[in-house]
This record gives C-alpha cells, sequence and structure tokens, in this order.
C-alpha cells in the first residue's frame, strides 16, 4: 500500500469518528452522556436548571456540527494526493490531538464530574495521534528507501 492509500484510510477513519460523535453528539447527547459517564453524572452534566439546560444542549448540538464538519472535510482531504500537503496535514492533526490530550491532562481531569474519565479519553487522543505519526514514519520510510 503506498503512503497514498495509507492517507486515504486514516482520514478515512477519523471521518467516520468524527462524523459519528458528531451526529451523536447533536441528536442524542443525554444518552451518550449516560453511556459514558453514567446515570448520575450524566444528570450533572446536563445542568440542573432549565436555562442551564438548554445553554448545555445548544453548546453540545454546536460541538456536534464542527466535529461533523470536520469530518466531512476530513472525507474531502482524504483524496488528496500532493505528498508535501499529507505530510503538512499528518504532522497537524499529529499536534492538535496532543494539544488535545494536553488539555484533558491539565484542565478536563480538574472537573469533579469527568475526573476519572480523563486518562481513557487522553489514551483515545493519544493513538489518534499515534495513527498519524505511523503514517509519518511510513511516507518517510517510502521516500527515504
Amino acid at each position: 500500500m503506498s503512503s497514498s492509500g495509507t492517507f486515504r484510510g486514516i482520514c478515512i477513519l477519523h471521518s467516520v469518528i468524527a462524523i459519528t460523535s458528531g451526529t451523536l453528539m447533536m441528536f442524542h447527547v443525554k444518552e451518550i452522556y449516560t453511556f459514558t459517564h453514567g446515570p448520575s453524572a450524566a444528570a450533572k452534566l446536563m445542568g440542573s436548571t432549565p436555562h442551564d439546560q438548554l445553554l448545555i444542549q445548544t453548546s453540545d448540538s454546536f460541538s456536534g456540527l464542527l466535529l461533523f464538519t470536520i469530518g466531512f472535510l476530513l472525507s474531502m482531504v482524504a483524496f488528496v494526493r500532493d505528498r508535501d500537503f499529507q505530510s503538512f496535514f499528518a504532522k497537524g492533526c499529529t499536534l492538535l490531538h496532543v494539544f488535545v490530550a494536553l488539555w484533558r491532562v491539565y484542565f478536563e481531569r480538574r472537573v469533579e464530574v469527568l475526573a476519572w474519565d480523563w486518562l481513557r479519553q487522553t489514551i483515545g487522543d493519544v493513538l489518534l495521534a499515534c495513527s498519524w505519526v505511523f503514517f509519518l514514519i511510513f511516507s518517510w520510510r517510502e521516500k527515504y528507501d
């Protein structure tokens, strides 16, 4: 498999993850919170007053829409064949996933309701970053062999 095919595969995988997560965040956020955090934490995350609940629902819907859009853009980027662009894009995605992992380590673990969940999500972010690093190593090896 060439680096172009590997890039396409990684982009499509990340696209499916982002589109699925975004859709679930837009339309089934309560069920996702209950599944991932448990019923008591989900009730806290959804807010206590109707005003808080509306703000949180709106925020989650926009976050889901952003993830859906990112997934759609990733599906379009998957078909770019320029090696320099692929390398640049992979480096940017790696950096983005590392920053998200750092955000979880330094800030999200301090949120009482999410304190036990940050490690699992950080490991997921690191694994997603590793997929891009493996692509960079694969394309570097292909370029210089």
